[in-house]
């Protein structure tokens, strides 16, 4: 195998034949330092690079059952979100992090504009344009998009939800999707918890609100997917949940 082969690819596409108006991303799919980037380190402990400050623990192995349940296309990033995270703006503060939960971020500590741009166009933008290419497919697609949070940020409280559901301005899938996930009697629901669902700028603002696209963005709590026998039973069960939310909003 050639080493340019071993290198992490910005972006993986799955399902394109696929005709599902669904569409599903997975913006902090991998922990992967691309060689090029400070020689394929950030100089933090692997623990760190395993854990959810480097990319969402559970969310990739979902994403991908979940487009296979729905039929449907999926995009997932191919790089840590502490090279620079695919979910932010390009002038937001926190693109490149330099400290998260905790945890310093020595390669990021004094990014020059070379640097930060040379990430951009090798990493953040082949994602985006990735995203915007399969929206635009057929003129009624649906985005979702797949994360995962830790149970407990450090010097915090536990955070008790199963699932959270974030929105913005656009209600319309996200509310019947919150009234069928409490429906079920035996899942713990977070309504923009356990953060609000919007920063200006975000996968889910350039994909889907600012062109009018019926959207939501789940979270899973990450000790409840960490294997993909729990990743299955959540495909397994938010699938027709997630069927059913699209068909209540009669979109």
């Amino acid at each position: 195998m050639a080493d340019t082969e071993l290198i992490p690819q910005p972006v993986e596409i799955l399902g394109t034949a696929c005709d599902s108006r669904w569409l599903l991303t997975c913006d902090h799919a991998s922990n992967a330092v691309p060689p090029w980037v400070n020689g394929g380190c950030l100089g933090i402990a692997p623990a760190d690079m395993n854990r959810h400050i480097a990319y969402d623990v559970g969310a990739a192995g979902l994403t991908r059952m979940l487009a296979e349940r729905l039929g449907a296309p999926a995009v997932l990033s191919g790089f840590s979100r502490l090279v620079i995270d695919p979910n932010r703006g390009e002038d937001d503060p926190t693109l490149l992090m330099k400290l998260y939960d905790g945890t310093i971020i020595p390669a990021n500590r004094h990014l020059d504009a070379t640097e930060r741009a040379r990430r951009l166009d090798r990493l953040y933008r082949p994602y985006h344009d990735a995203l915007a290419r399969l929206a635009t497919r057929r003129p009624d697609t649906v985005v979702l998009s797949v994360h995962s949070f830790t149970p407990q940020l450090r010097g915090r409280p536990p955070r008790p939800w199963h699932v959270g559901v974030l929105f913005a301005r656009d209600t319309r899938l996200a509310r019947p999707l919150i009234d069928l996930l409490r429906a079920e009697g035996d899942i713990c629901v977070g309504e923009n918890e356990p953060y609000d669902g919007h920063l200006p700028g975000d996968a889910i603002d350039r994909h889907a609100l600012q062109s009018g696209r019926p959207n939501a963005l789940i979270e899973l709590r990450n000790d409840l997917i960490e294997t993909p026998a729990q990743q299955r039973h959540w495909a397994d069960r938010l699938a027709p949940i997630l069927e059913g939310a699209l068909a209540r909003a009669n979109l």
